[in-house]
């Protein structure tokens, strides 16, 4: 070992210290998410109150990683849940065995269950981590719940915008259909516009 190898190792150090840094803090400030992003999931309401999912267990069929659980039931005649005939009356994802792929937000005829951006989800314990039905469903004004609503990790406001996904691909490349809305309404938010299309009009007014 020379007597100027520490010397040529401090120079590498000093070289770093006055570089621009890439580290941000977190989690005080929090890169921007893109629309496409698959955090965990919720399942939807209409304006009305009226929860999306019909309880057809489309979703849990699909799943890779079977990790979802639903068991639908019949509507009740006199205050019905859901729209449709069935409702589902329990509802589980297991998020230590989901991989995030977001194929049962395709499967879903009903726009029930979309995938919003949050992804911190620690937990203590194997159970914590089953999400059930009352920490699934938003509320009829269209909040979301959370097990730690008053964490510093957990932003309220991604779990608004859980429809990003299922909005990017709902035109399945067809031009003719760029820059239409064609999914439901939501309790809270309404009709969420439709993300910027890929035509080059679009990509210049977007950068306007």
């Amino acid at each position: 070992m020379g007597f100027f190898d520490p010397i040529a190792g401090f120079a590498v150090t000093l070289r770093q210290m006055f570089k621009r840094k890439l580290t941000t803090q977190y989690p005080e400030k929090k890169r921007v998410k893109p629309q496409r992003f698959h955090g965990r999931h919720v399942l939807n309401r209409y304006p009305d109150g009226m929860e999306k999912c019909i309880g057809c267990e489309l979703c849990a069929g699909v799943c890779p990683a079977r990790c979802i659980y639903v068991r639908g039931e019949d509507n009740p005649v006199d205050d019905p849940v859901s729209p449709g005939e069935r409702f589902g009356f329990v509802y589980e994802i297991n998020m230590l065995r989901c991989i995030f792929c977001a194929m049962c937000v395709e499967a879903c005829p009903t726009e029930a269950i979309t995938m919003t951006h949050l992804f911190e989800m620690s937990v203590g314990n194997r159970d914590d981590a089953i999400y059930t039905k009352s920490e699934l469903v938003m509320s009829p004004d269209g909040a979301v719940p959370h097990p730690e609503p008053a964490s510093v990790l957990i932003d309220l406001d991604e779990l608004r915008d859980g429809a990003g996904w299922m909005r990017a691909t709902a035109p399945s490349g067809r031009a003719a259909y760029q820059g239409v809305g064609g999914w439901t309404e939501t309790a809270g938010v309404g009709m969420r516009p439709p993300e910027p299309g890929q035509s080059p009009d679009e990509e210049e007014e977007a950068g306007d």
